[in-house]
This record gives C-alpha cells, structure tokens and sequence, in this order.
C-alpha cells in the first residue's frame, strides 16, 4: 500500500511542477522575463534548498529524460527549416559548428585552468560541456520572442546550434574517457571521431526521413496515431545513431527536415502536435535540471563560475565567430549577432552529467559552472536577444505572418490542404486570376468580416487568405503572398491559363518584359513568335523566369507554367526592389480592371 501512495505522490508532485511552471510562465512573459529560465527556477524552488525540499538526484534518469527531449525539440527545429532558405548558410553554419567548437573548447580551456587550477585536460573537458550551443534553446527562445531575421542570418544561427552537439558530445566523451583511463595522447582520434559522428548521423538520418515519409504517404493511418508516430520515430532514430557511433542529435534534425520539405499526408497535424510536445519537453527538461541543482553548492563557485561566463560570451565566443565567418560575407553587425546568438541551454548542463555519471573527481565542479554558464546565459540572453538583434539591425521591421496549414476532412480532397496567408501591409492588391491555377482561394478575411473568395474580389493589403492546395505545392504559394528572400527556391512552377496578360504576370512576380507585349496574353505572345505553330514545350524567357506552354487545344495556348531559375545571392536586394515596383503597377492594372 505504502508504494501505491508513494506513486501516487510522486505523479501529484510532476503534475504539480508542470502546473506551476506554466502558469508562471504567463506571468514571465507579461514582465519580459525569459521563459526557460522560469522553468529552471521552479525546479530549484522545488529542490532540497527550496520550499518543495525535494531531494533529487539521479543523473541518470536526468540523461534518459534530457536525450528524449532534446530528440523530440532537435527535431520539431528541422520539421519548419525550408531547404530553401539554407542556401548561403550551410558552409559558414558547419565551420562555426566544427572548427567553432573546438577553438572555443581550446579558448575556454586556457581561461579556466589558471582560473580553476586544473590540468589542460580537465579544463579542455569544461570547455567542451559548455562550447556548443543549444538548439533548443535558440530556436525555442527566437520564436517564443517572435523574432524574425534576415534568411541567411536565421539559417546560420539555426544550422549551426543544430549541427554543432556532435563535436561537443565527442569532445565531451572523448575526454571523460580519456581522464579516467589515465592518458593523455587523442592525436587524430579528435577529427576522425568527429568526422565520423557527423558522417554516420547525417546518414542515419535522411535515411531515417525519407523512410518516414514514405510510410506516412502510403499507410492511412487514423488521424490521431500519425502526431504519436511522428514523435516515437523520432527517439528511435536518436536511439540508433547513438548506438552506431554516431550523433544522435544531428540525425534526427536531419529526419526532421526531410520531412518537412516533402509532401506528406497530415503535416499540418504533425506540425500541430510537435507545438504542444515541444513545449512539453522544454517544461519536463529544464524542470529536472533545475531539481537537480542544489542552489548552496553554487555559491560557492559562483565568482569563478562568473567569469568563466563572461569570458565565453564576450571573448571565446566573438573570436570563434569572427574567425570563421570572415570569409563568407557577413557585416560586423551580422558577427555581433551571430557572437551574441550563442544561447547555452540543456546541452551543457545535460554534457556535465556524462562526468558526473562517470565519477570523475572533478564531475561536480563541472556541472555546477556549466549550470553557472546557461543561467547567466538565459538572463542575459534571452532579455537582450531580440533587443539587440534591433539594435543592430538584422531583425525585420516589419515580418510578415507566417502562413498557417490546416487538415481538411472532404470527401475526394485528401490531397488537399487549407492554407491561410496574409496579404502585407505594404504589398499592392493581387488579382484573382493570377494565383496559380491549383490554387483555389475559399474565404477572405477583411477587417474583422469573412468574405467568400467571390464577395472579396481584389485581395487587399492586410487580407487574410485561405485557399485550397495540394500539399507538395503549398510552398510555392510564397512567390505570391510573401517577399523575404528566402521563398526564391529555384524548382518551383506556377500554371497559368494562357489567356493571361504577360505583363500582368510579369508584374505580379517582378520580371522584365518589353513594353511591346505588356497588353498581349500569354497565348499570344506565343503566337507571335511561333507564328500560329505552337506546341507544348517552347519557352519564352522572362529574366530569371521561364513560361513554358503546358497544354495547346485548336492552334492555341490553353496553360502555360512559370519557372524560375536560381538567382544569386548578389541579386536578391536587386530582386526585391523590381518585385516592389512591379507591385505597383500591378495596382494599376486592378485599378483599370476594377474601373471598367
């Protein structure tokens, strides 16, 4: 009886934490405070030098618990990364995420063996617990704080804390074994052990994607098992890797963004639930760790643990990034950013418990700095992030609203989804009939009414759109309803009826077209130039843009389809100010139409 009432309490004090933490979380959010840190902090009130007076400490479930978390959060970040907002990023994000990894492992080092007295292999271990940064924490905190940034910035920022736990945990590993046993000699071991946890997880997990993917396409499963499925596959693709030699947290980003980017059946349910499981995995891990800290213990530390911080964040930390990102074209304040970006979380104080599990003599002083380390990181960062990320001027003035995926349960539309985007604030009306032809707009918001596509007309600035669309081609609806650089994928085509003035198309998506064969349809500008012998296949160039005919009925165009090409990185800014005057005349153009 005595053990039915002891898993009774213990549920009651789990359900508890998680109430409490919650509900202080809306309280944090109103004064600015950052919510991670309140979910540490309720764990230490609930600690054995709090007023919970909880006694814990199992490192080992700790780990358990972490590893599965840090799953799940590692992979909802890869489920919403677009591939083609990576272009650019991936090189600078992997440099900062290896050779960064290990200077700031090498720098930290030479700060704290003076400042702590240890030997550099003890002090190599400290900086290896706390050189990576925490993916969940920075993809956590960006979007809890609603800050956008430019495509090139976010996607450094998000690859690198992403890709950079495989270096650490190596390093981490690595060290503690080699502290125990006693020698002191790794050598190459280093770069051939972290080349190969990268290699094997990287494997592991597009393999472990695509399988995914396939099997959600083809299997009908009931709506509700698919989320649970999601989030199983998930750890067992963690589990795996981990099992080969290879990162775990690596591979299960990787099956995250595989996933993402493909068409799969139910993604809006998936995405919807990961929201949930997310913030799930946030409250359960940082509460844990805020049990396991003992608030006494810290005191002791705390100055060198201070300074171990500071220096991290204002030296290691810039010179790493400075270092490594000179070649790739960054402004100083973009290397600020990135420098300041570099959020300590769960990693760190998870990577301290490996030291801790293996009864290494130092174990306790590193765990209680790492966990120094992300609480100065969480007050300092996560209430200056978006701060200075305005203050430096690499955030958006004025980012548009992410658009929203919805299931939908018709019978005979189970390829198609309900999407919903805004119109900007300072985009031109769009026409109707220029929206791609398996796009079908449903309903309009407008100013607080709901209009039927129909009654709406015009889709004016600040609208809010739903249409129907098959999943696979959802993305591409971004050419039309959103303007950061980072929709300009290059597979995209848009079908259009042939019937369609080319300058109205021209104007819509920003390309050049002569001033001779503005008013003339698409149907006959081919015409003209193919002499009445059209067929399907011939292109007419437009810029960066291709219109290739589709389909021809009686000697005539019926559908085209517009590609678009890859466009430099050099000419995005040019871009973008073409597709803004073209918007413009796209508001004469309804004008005249809606004039008569």
């Amino acid at each position: 009886m005595a053990s039915v009432i002891l898993s009774n309490l213990v549920l009651l004090i789990c359900a508890t934490l998680v109430v409490v933490g919650t509900v202080s979380s809306l309280v944090a959010a109103r004064f600015g405070a950052p919510i991670l840190l309140v979910f540490l902090i309720v764990g230490m009130l609930a600690g054995e030098d709090g007023l919970g007076g909880i006694h814990f400490s199992d490192y080992w479930a700790t780990y358990m618990v972490g590893s599965a978390a840090l799953a799940v959060i590692l992979f909802d970040g890869g489920l919403r990364m677009r591939v083609s907002s990576m272009r650019g990023a991936v090189a600078p994000a992997l440099l900062l995420s290896t050779v960064g990894v290990l200077g700031t492992t090498g720098l930290v080092a030479a700060a704290a063996v003076p400042l702590l007295g240890l030997n550099w292999l003890q002090g190599l271990l400290l900086g290896a617990i706390v050189a990576s940064t925490d993916a969940a924490a920075v993809l956590f905190l960006v979007r809890a704080q609603g800050l956008k940034l430019g495509r090139k910035l976010d996607a450094v920022i998000e690859i690198e804390s992403a890709t950079n736990d495989p270096a650490a945990v190596f390093l981490t590993v690595l060290l503690v074994e080699l502290i125990s046993s006693g020698t002191g000699d790794f050598g190459w071991a280093v770069i051939t052990g972290v080349l190969r946890e990268m290699s094997v997880g990287a494997v592991m997990g597009v393999v472990g994607g695509f399988a995914l993917a396939a099997f959600l396409n083809r299997v009908d499963l009931p709506g509700g098992l698919q989320p649970i499925l999601v989030v199983a596959w998930a750890v067992l693709v963690f589990a795996l890797t981990s099992l080969a030699h290879g990162s775990g947290f690596l591979a299960v980003y990787l099956a995250g963004l595989v996933l993402g980017n493909r068409p799969v059946r139910g993604i809006a349910g998936i995405t919807s639930f990961h929201d949930a499981v997310t913030w799930l995995c946030q409250i359960v891990m940082f509460t844990m760790l805020g049990l396991l800290v003992t608030p006494h213990s810290l005191m002791v530390i705390l100055p060198a643990g201070l300074a171990v911080a500071g220096f991290l964040f204002l030296v290691a930390r810039p010179v790493v990034v400075f270092a490594c990102l000179a070649r790739f074209g960054f402004s100083v304040r973009e290397k600020l950013f990135v420098s300041w970006a570099g959020l300590r979380g769960a990693v760190s104080i998870f990577l301290a418990t490996i030291p801790m599990l293996a009864q290494l003599p130092m174990a306790p002083l590193y765990f209680n700095i790492a966990f120094i380390v992300v609480l100065v990181s969480l007050v300092l960062h996560g209430l200056t992030l978006a701060l200075s990320a305005r203050r430096l001027g690499v955030a958006l003035s004025d980012p548009a609203r992410e658009p929203q995926r919805f299931e939908i349960d018709l019978p005979g539309q189970s390829e198609h989804e309900l999407v919903g985007y805004p119109v900007a604030s300072g985009a031109q009306p769009i026409l109707p009939g220029l929206l791609p032809s398996w796009a079908q707009p449903v309903l309009v918001v407008r100013e607080g009414h709901v209009l039927s596509a129909a009654d709406a007309g015009l889709l004016m600035p600040r609208d809010y759109v739903y249409l129907l669309a098959p999943p696979k081609r959802v993305q591409q609806l971004d050419r039309v309803f959103m303007t950061e650089s980072q929709i300009w994928a290059d597979d995209s085509a848009f079908p259009f009826s042939g019937d369609v003035r080319l300058g109205d198309v021209a104007d819509l998506y920003g390309l050049p077209v002569p001033e001779v064969d503005r008013q003339m349809s698409i149907a006959d500008a081919f015409a003209d130039r193919a002499e009445e012998r059209v067929a399907p296949g011939m292109r007419i160039m437009l810029g960066h843009a291709t219109v290739e005919v589709r389909a021809v009925h009686g000697g005539r165009v019926t559908q085209v389809a517009l590609r678009f090409e890859g466009v430099a990185e050099e000419e995005q800014g040019a871009r973008e100010r073409l597709v803004r005057r073209a918007r413009r005349a796209v508001a004469r153009a309804a004008a005249r139409i809606v004039g008569g």
